[in-house]
C-alpha cells in the first residue's frame, strides 16, 4: 500500500511531460511548455549543466536515488548533497508540470 513516505517518493521514477520541448544550447537546456501547439514564451526555463544532465537522465525508469548516484559518479559532490539537490530539482520540475511521478 502506498503511504506517501519520503522513501516511497525516492523509489518512484519520474517521466518528462510530453507537453514540454527542450533544446540544448552549449551546457544548458532550455525548457518550453507547449500548450495547444503554441509555446508559452512567458514560461521558458533554463537548466544549468547539472540540471541539464538530470533532465537527460529522466527516462521513466530511473528513481531519484538512481539520479543522485549518477550525479555523485559524474560530479564532485557527496551523496547527501546530490540526493537533496535531486529532490529539490524534481520538486521544482513537478511544480511547473515538466515531470510527473510514475505510478507504483
Amino acid at each position: 500500500m502506498a503511504d506517501g513516505s519520503p522513501r516511497e517518493a525516492r523509489d518512484r521514477a519520474y517521466l518528462k511531460d510530453p507537453d514540454f520541448v527542450f533544446r540544448r544550447i552549449a551546457d544548458e537546456i532550455v525548457l518550453l511548455p507547449i500548450r495547444r501547439n503554441m509555446g508559452d514564451l512567458e514560461s521558458i526555463y533554463t537548466l544549468n549543466g547539472v540540471g541539464a544532465r538530470l533532465w537527460e537522465l529522466l527516462d521513466g525508469r530511473r528513481t531519484p536515488r538512481d539520479l543522485g548516484a549518477a550525479i555523485v559518479a559524474e560530479y564532485e559532490v557527496t551523496a547527501e548533497v546530490a540526493d537533496a539537490d535531486v529532490a529539490d530539482f524534481l520538486d521544482q520540475l513537478e511544480t511547473i508540470g515538466a515531470v510527473r511521478r510514475q505510478a507504483p
